[in-house]
């Protein structure tokens, strides 16, 4: 009895060992997420902010920010959660999504943008993009939530 008990838990022991990082769910702890605002007619601040889940985040502001250039900050694993779970109802299931141009029905021009992408650690991504002006008062929630990520993370000068 003993012997075929250690030979179950051998076998159960060698197949799980077989499992790749692709048979296993990523927890949403091990991606890093990258969030950028495009240009828009005027002096709409441009950047691209970077976090991962161990705390490291890189601000790089390119047009209209207190600060251009890259910069490297730390975050808490709360505000990452925060941050994360912001975005995450925007997050397609696979590949990139688009809100702009053709997908509107009505469109305000000359107005910003913003992309997300996330990235998991066996090197596929995510993307998910919006321009603000496509139908603004349907896509309002959406225009919200990108809006109110950002102020998440200790960049904007208030965390």
């Amino acid at each position: 009895m003993l012997k075929r008990v250690a030979s179950a838990v051998l076998l159960m022991t060698g197949a799980a060992g077989c499992t790749t990082m692709a048979d296993r769910p990523i927890p949403i702890e091990s991606e890093s997420i990258s969030y950028e605002t495009g240009p828009c007619f005027g002096a709409c601040p441009v950047y691209r902010v970077t976090v991962s889940p161990d705390g490291a985040g890189t601000f790089e502001g390119r047009r209209f920010t207190a600060v251009t250039g890259e910069r490297s900050f730390r975050i808490t694993p709360e505000q990452y959660r925060a941050f994360a779970a912001q975005l995450a109802p925007l997050r397609p299931a696979e590949g990139s999504v688009r809100i702009s141009g053709e997908a509107c029905r009505q469109m305000a021009t000359d107005l910003p943008s913003a992309e997300v992408t996330w990235f998991s650690p066996i090197g596929n991504s995510q993307s998910y993009y919006f321009y603000y002006g496509c139908d603004m008062e349907r896509n309002r929630a959406i225009a919200d939530r990108l809006t109110e990520a950002p102020r998440l993370l200790p960049i904007l000068g208030r965390n």
